[in-house]
């Protein structure tokens, strides 16, 4: 089966759950949460009453009349379920995807925390917080914990997408592992930090879930003013039935206004476009968020994404490539660069290190120096250890070093010699600059210096451009020194930045912000992060990081790529330009259907009336028919905008207002006039009007 046929039958499948939770959703149980659509629900109730009083007695209109009401109310109530049952079966099937990859493993558990321990075989839905388990090369790690001994190579593609593997070691920031992934080098001790049924991917399937998704607060607070709009109408809409009994009799002409007309009238008028879509625009937010790889551990923090105007990152990893890299021999006096270049490669052959191997990069890039024939010149590599702070190549009448300033003029010393004053200048500037200087030595003579630089990331200064232009100012997080970290927040463009930064001090940082009115956002991976990742308003923890940071972050990126948050704003914001533009229009859509119902509800007692119908709707009847139907017909119509979302634009406040205005305002009101008169037409053509 092709790509295409599988997501068709997919989407066919979603469809019909959809379409089967929409009739279980008629439970008034369900339908008292949205008090908009609970009055819809209630009135088509009142109609099908009606109806049935129609045909067993004398009814208080045309069967025919009260039938086509009450039929299309429920088909409103229904398309509303609909609407929010899709979208929770789009996170129900990520959920189910989610699921396929969790597996029931057999877990090594240790008796402590030693390789060759004693252990007993037990299956993962057994193990508990603390346990110990060894973990050995292809085995599925059995549930989520911290390394606490070993390095390994992992593969977390299950859980995040990605195919290249990652590491994940004891101490540091990469120590936390989630469990379904695979060792797939080495082995791994690791302590479990959940309990069963608490992991990591049993809270990833929970969210992504829309039905346990919470309502946000200025969710709840539109549903409010949606319900307060809904009462104001219920009361208008009640007073007019002995309005019109009073002027029917005053006029003595004219008939009254009918139940049937006034429950068309309310809901017509009532904010039934999005009272129906909101719950789907706010599960809708969610899922694109976990579609992004992003777990969102509530539906607050994904629209505080949207409103957030403070954004702070740290720099390793995030601005910058994480790892220093070499960028530049300078070689002493008497040398030429070349055999610098030559010696530093070579000295740094046996460094593991992300610098050692990009030192042999640059040698190559710059001079074409590659790989020789090492055993024919007779030499051996010294690695590089942190004892010794240097790495090398001994030959039999030479040793060539690279290290640290004072590591490599300890070792020039014993050889009889001495550091030059112009490379003790280039290291001092260097240093100033913010840049690492490395030494290379041959026995007593100084070749030179290699400078490593943090590297910053490619293309991250037009992202912090963009960021700028949606209102978002930048702030750099470091513990360099304030020199160092100027000179790398001019070269990345964020717009401030904090050195020398201790977790009290980004706890600080972030609470003075707040106190100005800014909300924040954050991203982290670290157990010093933790405190003000609990802090921020928008927390977003790196996958790869502790436990801790993972807890105290409101959201998870499994990708752990901190530039992600970029595309969490825009999510956020997206959510929320979409629920304004469907308000908007929902608003701008009573007004039109006030002028085809209002006409045809009084124009018997009232002829004047009858300018209002500009319309020039057929029938009082077919006019009522028309709006009620063209009211739940543009709901399905909308469910794919308020799923997909209004594509977000980084725009002023002010500039977004009139493009809402004018796209979805001007559309609000045109398109029923339209819409009404085509389905009038229709009922004419077809005679049930």
């Amino acid at each position: 089966m092709t790509k295409q046929k599988r997501a068709a039958a997919i989407d066919r499948t979603l469809l019909q759950h959809a379409l089967i939770d929409s009739f279980r959703k008629l439970d008034p149980r369900v339908q008292i949460h949205n008090p908009v659509m609970f009055v819809v629900y209630v009135g088509s109730i009142f109609t099908t009453i009606l109806f049935v009083h129609s045909l067993v007695g004398q009814g208080e209109a045309r069967p025919a009349f009260i039938f086509g009401v009450c039929l299309w109310l429920w088909i409103t109530v229904l398309f509303a379920n609909f609407a929010e049952a899709v979208a929770e079966w789009r996170g129900k099937a990520q959920a189910e995807a989610l699921r396929k990859t969790r597996q029931e493993v057999h877990a090594k558990r240790l008796r402590e925390p030693r390789v060759d321990a004693p252990f007993e075989m037990v299956p993962s839905s057994q193990l508990h917080r603390n346990d110990v388990v060894l973990v050995k090369e292809t085995e599925l790690i059995p549930a989520d914990g911290e390394v606490v001994l070993g390095v390994a190579s992992v593969d977390e593609s299950s859980i995040t997408g990605e195919s290249a593997p990652v590491i994940r070691e004891s101490g540091g920031d990469r120590s936390a592992v989630t469990g379904g992934t695979r060792v797939l080098s080495d082995w791994l001790i690791i302590r479990v930090t959940s309990e069963p049924g608490e992991t990591f991917l049993d809270m990833m399937i929970a969210m992504v879930e829309g039905a346990k998704r919470q309502k946000t607060p200025n969710e709840i607070a539109l549903n409010v003013l949606l319900a307060s709009l809904t009462i104001i109408f219920l009361v208008v809409t009640a007073t007019l039935l002995p309005y019109s009994a009073y002027s029917v009799m005053q006029a003595g002409h004219g008939s009254t206004v009918t139940i049937t007309t006034l429950i068309a009238l309310l809901v017509c008028l009532a904010p039934t476009t999005i009272g129906a879509l909101l719950s789907a625009i706010g599960i809708a937010g969610m899922n694109r968020l976990s579609q992004a790889n992003v777990v969102a551990m509530s539906g607050r923090a994904v629209e505080a994404a949207g409103d957030i105007d403070v954004l702070l990152l740290d720099k390793t990893g995030t601005i910058t490539l994480g790892d220093r890299q070499a960028t530049q021999f300078i070689p002493a006096a008497g040398v030429t660069v070349e055999e610098l270049a030559d010696a530093a490669q070579l000295s740094s052959l046996a460094d593991e290190t992300p610098e050692g191997r990009s030192i042999v990069v640059l040698a190559k890039q710059l001079y074409n120096l590659r790989g020789r024939d090492i055993r024919r010149l007779g030499a051996s590599f010294v690695p590089f250890s942190a004892r010794t702070r240097m790495s090398g190549v001994d030959f039999p009448e030479h040793q060539v070093r690279k290290g640290a300033t004072e590591a490599i003029e300890a070792f020039v010393k014993s050889h009889g010699g001495v550091l030059p004053e112009a490379v003790k200048t280039t290291v001092a500037e260097l240093s100033r600059g913010g840049a690492t200087p490395l030494v290379v030595a041959d026995g007593a003579k100084v070749l030179g210096v290699i400078c490593l630089k943090d590297v910053v990331k490619g293309g991250i200064r037009e992202r912090f451009a963009q960021l700028r232009r949606m209102g978002i100012k930048t702030v750099m997080i470091t513990g360099d020194n304030p020199m160092t970290a100027a000179a790398i927040a001019a070269e990345a463009g964020v717009d401030d930045f904090l050195a020398e930064a201790t977790p009290e001090a980004k706890l600080a940082l972030i609470r003075d912000y707040q106190k100005e009115g800014h909300l924040v956002a954050m991203t982290g991976d670290g157990t010093n992060d933790a405190p003000a990742l609990a802090q921020a308003d928008v927390a977003v923890a790196m996958n790869t990081g502790t436990q801790a940071a993972k807890e105290a972050g409101n959201m998870v990126d499994l990708d752990s790529n901190p530039t992600k948050l970029l595309e969490i704003v825009q999510i956020g914001k997206q959510t929320l330009i979409t629920r304004g533009a469907l308000t908007t229009f929902s608003i701008a859509n009573d007004v039109s259907k006030y002028f085809a119902i209002i006409p045809a509800a009084f124009v018997s007692t009232y002829p004047v009336l009858g300018r209002l119908n500009v319309m020039r709707l057929a029938t009082p009847e077919s006019a009522i028919l028309s709006a009620v139907i063209f009211n739940a017909i543009i709901i399905v119509l909308l469910i794919p905008l308020a799923l997909r979302g209004v594509k977000y634009t980084p725009l002023p406040a002010s500039e977004l207002l009139k493009r809402h205005l004018l796209i979805y305002g001007l559309g609000g009101l045109v398109v029923p006039f339209v819409g009404i008169k085509v389905i009038d037409l229709l009922l004419c053509f077809l005679h049930l009007a």
